[in-house]
């Protein structure tokens, strides 16, 4: 079976309530989760919870963009020294630098949280009325033995409540398991094919819920192999640089969700790898190369062809990480008391 139809199919038993397993194979799910259980092991209790950055971003005129941020400790910054390390805190300043307006940081990501959290903060972050989401989640689901499917509806339920509630949300999606250092050959590779397929069944139900994805693959690419600075002390984490990484791929995708920077409006260049593709095929060719952008477009008008919903496929240029500059507020953590206006 292609990994576009596998991703497809556990997809499909996402929307629909099944089960899921035998769509990666029993066998590889029971290895992957063996081995989340050795790396428990070997990297150690979570000892660590880092400071959320909540609060305002960017000496701009205008009125705020509210950016929330979810899921697990890729989201929270786990290992980081300081809030201004965390992906939010890099995310949020670095939409203010392109969008040139204030940017307010809800930060409710949380060390150790699975998909059967995302609708708790999926509730905490709608109450600051958020334009713009960033969810990162996946990892703690193998380790609880999740079903995949039961993973991947669980996002799509949290995208369509907050595309509900007209904010704009980019998934990071599952990153490449392989590439964790306490997991060791064979066993790797088996965790390198199942973290792709899920990948890219997270992809097709974050842009059919109204979503854009950006794989983050091996976490950024060949770098995360090769350079160890990329990896925190535990070496499961990544570290204050590696963070900074996935966060320059990400925000090209926020910053396009709302209409800023210079690309938003480009349209995709074949000659850099762009095109429009069926989704089970965009979110196939993303899984396999960190940083691709999936979202959903249109083909002469019309949502779907005849293999389903038409996807744009992006490769968004990285933009210089930007200054942190916090703006002091008097309102506690820096949440408004209500909901801000676009």
């Amino acid at each position: 079976m292609s990994r576009a139809r596998a991703a497809k199919k556990l997809a499909q038993a996402a929307a629909f309530g099944g089960g899921g397993l035998g769509l990666i194979g029993a066998m590889f799910y029971g290895v992957l989760t063996a081995e989340a259980e050795y790396a428990k092991r070997v990297i150690g209790p979570t000892r660590y919870y880092p400071t959320p950055g909540n609060g305002l971003y960017g000496r701009y005129p205008g009125l705020p963009i509210t950016f929330a941020m979810l899921g697990d400790s890729s989201a929270a910054g786990y290992g980081t020294d300081s809030p201004d390390e965390t992906p939010g805190v890099l995310l949020a300043s670095g939409l203010a630098e392109l969008a040139e307006r204030p940017v307010r940081l809800v930060d409710v990501s949380k060390t150790g949280a699975k998909s059967t959290d995302l609708a708790a903060q999926v509730d905490s972050a709608l109450q600051a009325g958020p334009h713009v989401a960033v969810i990162l989640i996946g990892v703690n689901d193998v380790k609880a033995k999740m079903p995949p499917s039961t993973s991947v509806r669980l996002l799509s339920a949290a995208v369509r409540r907050l595309r509900a509630a007209n904010c704009e949300v980019v998934v990071g999606t599952c990153p490449d398991l392989g590439v964790v250092r306490p997991i060791v050959p064979p066993l790797r590779w088996v965790a390198r094919s199942w973290s792709h397929r899920l990948a890219a069944a997270q992809t097709i139900a974050v842009v059919e819920a109204g979503g854009r994805s950006v794989s983050l693959g091996s976490l950024l690419g060949e770098v995360f192999r090769t350079n160890p600075s990329m990896w925190g002390r535990d070496n499961f984490h990544p570290s204050a640089q590696g963070y900074a990484a996935a966060s320059a791929a990400l925000l090209p995708s926020v910053a396009a969700a709302m209409g800023v920077g210079p690309e938003s409006f480009v349209h995709p260049e074949p000659f850099r790898g762009e095109a429009i593709l069926p989704i089970a095929e965009a979110a196939a060719q993303a899984a396999r190369q960190a940083g691709t952008e999936v979202a959903a477009t249109e083909v002469g008008g019309r949502e779907r062809g005849p293999r389903g919903r038409w996807a744009a496929l992006r490769h968004r240029r990285r933009h210089p990480q930007a200054e942190v500059d916090r703006v002091e507020e008097h309102e506690p953590d820096g949440v408004p008391a209500g909901a801000p206006v676009r």
